[in-house]
């Protein structure tokens, strides 16, 4: 076993992390976490002396211990880095935007890259990443020669491992926004200042099995952002799409968008419960519900309940007969049979027959490791109405 530092569980612990769970919590150790060890590889061990696995720790974290490897011989290294950065990209697709690395899925804990053509993006949400965020960045460099490395480090995460906000190029080079081309859409995407790393790729997919569904259609966008599934849809032939989106910043982006598409969307600014309220008579062929996490934390899942049961209601009776819902959640803390009671309920209020033709899940590129159930945030739904 390598010279490492070593911490060790309580006696009588049900640790998830012996079952598997890559986290251990500051609870969970034997002794008081030691700052000394911060950002740096440790080993850990079950309270009979058993080894369990090396991790990056930080004593200013909740989760003190994150396993990046089972090896006796691992260390958070350029070494290691190297390897595990080049068996998360051979484990992708090919392709120009996608993502490339992510976290504890790919054993790089608190490490996200996403691709934008020739941008690379990179988020260090833990300490030991942090301080290796520019080793990272070089072998990135060597391995795609990008235009550009940004470092988006303004997630609300970083606050719990004792890190502050910085967004800078590794090249310190401005990176004003710019048309990219995703999926036969082009988006004027600001890298810098966009929600998480600019674009939500891990909808990709969705976007256009979803626009499938659009054909001749009256489309109801929900939670639009940027506008991705009503652009798709309206390039997919529907007979009208309107798309809700609370922020004005976003609805002017997308507006941009679709004039550069050439498609015609009716973006309005307001909030998808009081359009819901508002336009409750309305019939659409196609909705699409797609919110932000409604629960950022565990004591927030039972509005967040509230808040995803309302939403589906109130769309299940606004669908035209035949009409399609396609329904998602994001938040980690919902998991995928909390949601999918919660859209039993609606169809039950809604007094309608609703039929699910699919459930959906996040894409290959963020891979669900089964043994940490947190891996597996994004679910969604088909819903045909009668």
């Amino acid at each position: 076993m390598t010279d490492l530092s070593q911490i060790t569980l309580k006696g009588g612990q049900r640790a998830r992390v012996l079952q598997g769970h890559p986290w251990v919590f500051a609870g969970e150790l034997r002794a008081k976490p030691n700052p000394a060890f911060d950002g740096e590889s440790v080993v850990l061990k079950d309270a009979r002396g058993h080894f369990l696995g090396v991790g990056i720790y930080n004593s200013k974290s909740q989760i003190v211990w994150r396993r990046f490897s089972r090896d006796t011989r691992a260390v958070f290294d350029r070494k290691f880095l190297e390897w595990a950065i080049q068996k998360a990209i051979n484990r992708r697709a090919e392709g120009s935007f996608r993502r490339l690395v992510w976290s504890e899925a790919d054993n790089l804990p608190g490490l996200v890259v996403d691709q934008f053509d020739d941008v690379l993006v990179i988020q260090s949400l833990t300490l030991a990443v942090d301080k290796r965020q520019e080793l990272i960045a070089e072998i990135l460099e060597e391995l795609f020669k990008p235009k550009t490395i940004l470092f988006r480090n303004d997630a609300p995460s970083r606050k719990h491992e004792g890190l502050q906000f910085i967004v800078e190029t590794f090249n310190e080079l401005p990176l004003p926004p710019r048309w990219y081309s995703i999926d036969g859409v082009d988006y004027n995407l600001d890298l810098e200042k966009g929600h998480k790393t600019g674009f939500y790729l891990d909808q990709r997919e969705e976007h256009t099995k979803v626009a499938a569904f659009a054909k001749g259609r009256r489309v109801l966008d929900g939670f639009s952002n940027q506008g991705s599934f009503a652009l798709h849809c309206a390039k997919a032939g529907a007979d009208s799409v309107t798309a809700i989106e609370i922020s004005k910043e976003c609805v002017g982006l997308a507006q941009k968008n679709a004039k550069r598409n050439n498609v015609d969307i009716d973006f309005v600014a307001e909030n998808m419960f009081d359009y819901f309220s508002s336009h409750r008579k309305e019939k659409y062929g196609l909705i699409i519900l797609d919110p932000p996490s409604f629960a950022r934390n565990r004591k927030a899942v039972e509005g967040a309940l509230r808040g995803y049961k309302e939403i589906n209601l109130r769309a299940m009776r606004m669908l035209a007969p035949g009409g399609i819902l396609a329904t998602y959640s994001c938040s980690r803390h919902v998991d995928r049979a909390l949601f999918m009671e919660v859209l039993r309920q609606a169809a039950g209020d809604s007094g309608r027959r609703i039929e699910v033709i699919a459930q959906t899940r996040q894409p290959a590129d963020h891979p669900v490791v089964l043994t940490m159930p947190e891996s597996e945030y994004l679910k969604g739904c088909y819903l045909r109405a009668d």
